[in-house]
């Protein structure tokens, strides 16, 4: 049997764990922009509080991903919430790194005539930074997403959903017929959720970035 054969005897289930894959790494994804734009927009504007931001997601990325999973099921147990927090996690420092770097390109001319007409700093935050660094911004978002791809298929080890499955069953079959395939259909699943997120994030940078500003 080939590999198409095969992948047409069981393509609802890829179909199944693809669908699961992409939101679990929505929702990391998602709550890394709700905590590390926030945690930026605290810390751009002093050295000290940079350093901190920075230097503590870089962190995170240094813990192996295996090592992490296996921390969090004492605290949240198997399946979806230690997924969840892991990827959220590692998917900070590029929306910190991003955002922190967007804001502080802001040229600062422009920041000072916007004071100049008595706007507050929460204004100045909201309607003049932000917006000017929302392309760097989402930035970030994009490679944070590639790299949460790869991740959640690691979640498979504790029994998280998505793709991860499909691989680690090949992996644990090996030598069975049919264990590189199932291999194969996890990495070409996340292959194309990898095209796909990339094409979405684009658009949306497009759709989102003030006409003035677009490259």
């Amino acid at each position: 049997m080939s590999f198409w054969e095969y992948l047409s005897s069981n393509y609802l289930e890829v179909i199944g764990y693809t669908v699961e894959h992409a939101l679990l790494v929505l929702q990391g994804l998602v709550l890394a922009v709700l905590i590390g734009v926030p945690l930026a927009v605290l810390t751009y504007r002093t050295a000290l509080g940079r350093a901190a931001a920075i230097n503590s997601t870089s962190l995170i990325m240094t813990i192996p991903s295996y090592a992490l999973f296996g921390l969090l099921i004492p605290l949240l147990g198997l399946g979806t919430a230690p997924a969840i927090v892991a990827l959220t996690l590692y998917g900070l420092l590029p929306v910190v790194r991003n955002a922190i770097v967007g804001l502080r390109e802001v040229d600062p001319a422009v920041a000072e005539s916007a004071r100049g007409v008595g706007m507050d700093r929460r204004g100045l935050l909201l309607s003049i930074e932000l917006p000017l660094a929302w392309p760097v911004v989402l930035a970030g978002v994009r490679v944070s997403a590639q790299l949460l791809l790869g991740i959640a298929a690691i979640s498979a080890a504790v029994n998280g959903p998505g793709l991860g499955n499909l691989i680690l069953s090949g992996l644990s079959s090996a030598g069975t017929p049919f264990a590189v395939y199932l291999a194969v259909e996890g990495i070409l699943g996340i292959v194309l959720l990898a095209i796909v997120f990339d094409a979405a994030i684009a658009l949306l940078t497009r759709l989102t970035t003030p006409r003035g500003i677009r490259a």
